[in-house]
């Protein structure tokens, strides 16, 4: 494969992931993994999966106090996945933050991304939901410029 694609492995369990799983002889894809099947299976999931082989990239979209996110993505950086998320209405401090945590003390870490905005988000929900009265546009690179 010239670029990785990324599998969404949005399981319910365990089993029906190697279920999935097991259909692949020899590939070993780069999958995804939600907050479905992380909070069903727990970080166990993630050290399952990587034993396996693959690639993970872990979805969970961090978005809380700085210290909070900062401490959680040190725990998830141990995880040893290779991807992992947080969200961009963070505020910049609570990205710093989770790049602090994120990063191991030999100066490694994950590849951090930051969602911008849900896709489930339109212009009617930022203006009467979260109050946010900026088109979304806007709104979106204001996030990306932050991230």
């Amino acid at each position: 494969m010239g670029k990785d694609v990324i599998i969404a492995c949005d399981f319910a369990s365990k089993k029906a992931l190697f279920d999935f799983l097991d259909l692949f002889k020899e590939e070993k894809p780069f999958l995804k993994v939600g907050m479905e099947l992380f909070y069903a299976e727990g970080p166990e999931i993630v050290r399952e999966i990587k034993k396996r082989g693959h690639k993970i990239f872990l979805d969970l979209k961090l978005h809380d106090i700085p210290n909070t996110v900062k401490k959680s993505m040190s725990v998830l950086s141990g995880l040893d996945v290779d991807m992992t998320n947080l969200h961009a209405a963070g505020t910049i401090t609570m990205m710093q933050a989770a790049l602090e945590g994120l990063t191991r003390p030999d100066g490694t870490r994950p590849l951090l991304i930051a969602v911008t905005q849900l896709t489930s988000t339109d212009q009617e929900r930022m203006e009467n939901d979260l109050l946010i009265k900026e088109p979304i546009d806007k709104v979106v690179m204001h996030y990306a410029y932050n991230a």
